[in-house]
């Protein structure tokens, strides 16, 4: 009896191999970006699905399962991530970003699935100005991002970056000014100026 018994416990599975085992349910949302890979090389990609812990790429570029890559995508600006496994038309990606970040990325994900259906727009609350010329923006880690200056307000600023952008959400520092990415397109993005 008691060799059937764990006879029949060995044969029986402890994990269901069906489930998912995702943190964070992904929903299907269409956003263009690159992938930079370990020799620093940039590929073309757009999402499948997404959550704030991972998302499902289509991409010609196929990483190995494990691979550490840099995501940047359209309105949502760099994300680090690890491949989780390959597909034959792309591959999926964990998040690796600290839970602060991961709520931040949810805010945003929220936003851009309903704001069409509920017809949102950003809010800008000063028209802003044209500008041209260098900056330099520091974050809060001290990580620096070396950008061009597109337009400023009263209210904010937009940039674009020579290399990595910031994520929707981070704090900046100009100099003495403090503001807050609020929008990240491609290379470009803006801030909020936030009172210190």
């Amino acid at each position: 009896m008691t060799g059937l018994r764990s006879s029949a416990l060995s044969n029986s599975p402890l994990i269901n191999p069906n489930k998912d085992r995702r943190l964070h349910k992904r929903v299907p949302l269409h956003l263009d970006g690159q992938v930079l890979d370990t020799d620093q090389a940039d590929h073309p990609m757009s999402t499948i699905d997404i959550s704030c812990s991972g998302a499902m790429i289509l991409s010609d570029f196929r990483p190995e399962s494990g691979a550490q890559v840099v995501c940047y995508f359209n309105e949502l600006g760099r994300v680090a991530a690890t491949v989780i496994r390959a597909t034959p038309t792309g591959f999926a990606v964990q998040f690796r970003i600290v839970d602060h970040k991961r709520d931040k990325l949810a805010d945003r994900l929220t936003w851009l699935l309903n704001k069409d259906q509920l017809d949102l727009v950003e809010d800008r609350a000063a028209s802003r100005k044209p500008e041209s010329g260098p900056a330099l923006l520091i974050l809060e880690d001290g990580r620096e991002i070396k950008c061009r200056v597109l337009d400023i307000s009263l209210t904010g600023a937009s940039f674009e970056a020579e290399d990595a952008t910031p994520m929707v959400g981070d704090t900046v520092f100009a100099g003495n000014v403090r503001g807050q990415v609020v929008r990240v397109g491609g290379k470009s993005f803006a801030i909020r100026y936030v009172r210190q």
